[in-house]
């Protein structure tokens, strides 16, 4: 088994699919927290679909470089979705489900209609559930990873007092002189960049998951803000490491196999937490 690993890990594609997976998990668990604990956790899932729909459009354009429109096309619904939220008329759960279902809809239908393929469902289902996408990246769109995870890990780093502060309290911190909106924006922008770019590792309808389960699984452990964020990013990156060598060595859908590897330490962690209080 191990000299099957080693003979593997020769391969540069699966050493740019452990670097993307290892970075990609890594700022999704940053920023996983503040999602969690402003009650606004299927904003991934909301933008994932945008992606998806806009993955699609520009597919059928045909375009070399599907980031050109991908991203700005998520960021801008990621603002439409803080602005709609804060609506009265519309709430934030409505307006994610809204744009979401639109979205996915859309994309799929735009796919269908203008079909550049043969194999429809084959394209629909791996830019969903993340297929094999990962072991089949170009060093161009490694590098792109690598240069925008490195933003979203300094923009953390930077401003991480504002964002605890908007996180906790944004009613005080608006009081005390906090730029809330500006930073509400930028961590929906942010956001918006990290769900892309998780694209190509669990697909569309499992980002969520990514931000998810490392929040939870360290909030069953720890009560501070610094030290569930420090063990969320800790949980992530060895997750996604564990789900992409499972995937690889037993051949299993790379997205679904990360996603089964959190759910599981994810369970494990509740146990471990449970004793934790017993004790």
């Amino acid at each position: 088994m191990l000299d099957k690993l080693f003979t593997y890990l020769q391969y540069p594609f699966v050493v740019n699919a452990l670097i993307v997976g290892v970075l990609i998990s890594l700022c999704s668990s940053l920023f996983g927290v503040t999602l969690v604990l402003k009650r606004y956790s299927f904003i991934g899932d909301g933008l994932s679909h945008v992606a998806f729909g806009a993955m699609a459009i520009a597919t059928v354009m045909k375009l070399t470089n599907n980031m050109l429109l991908i991203l700005p096309v998520t960021v801008v619904c990621a603002v439409l979705l803080l602005k709609t939220g804060q609506n009265t008329k519309i709430k934030g759960d409505a307006a994610i489900a809204m744009i979401s279902v639109g979205a996915l809809a859309l994309g799929y239908l735009v796919m269908n209609v203008f079909s550049t393929s043969a194999n429809i469902s084959g394209d629909v289902c791996s830019t969903l559930f993340g297929s094999t996408l990962i072991l089949t990246l170009s060093s161009t769109e490694v590098w792109l990873c690598i240069i925008l995870s490195v933003v979203v890990i300094t923009i953390f780093i930077l401003f991480y007092n504002k964002i605890f502060a908007v996180t906790f309290d944004e009613s005080f911190s608006k009081a005390s002189g906090v730029k809330t909106n500006a930073y509400n924006f930028l961590i929906a922008v942010v956001i918006a960049v990290i769900i892309v770019l998780a694209m190509n590792l669990v697909g569309s309808l499992l980002i969520s998951a990514l931000i998810i389960f490392p929040a939870l699984s360290a909030m069953r452990l720890f009560q501070s803000f610094k030290k569930v964020t420090a063990f969320s990013s800790v949980f992530a990156v060895i997750c996604a490491v564990l789900g992409l060598l499972i995937s690889i060595m037993t051949g299993t859908p790379v997205g679904s196999t990360i996603v089964a590897t959190d759910v599981a330490a994810f369970f494990m962690c509740c146990i471990v937490g449970s004793v934790k209080k017993k004790v």
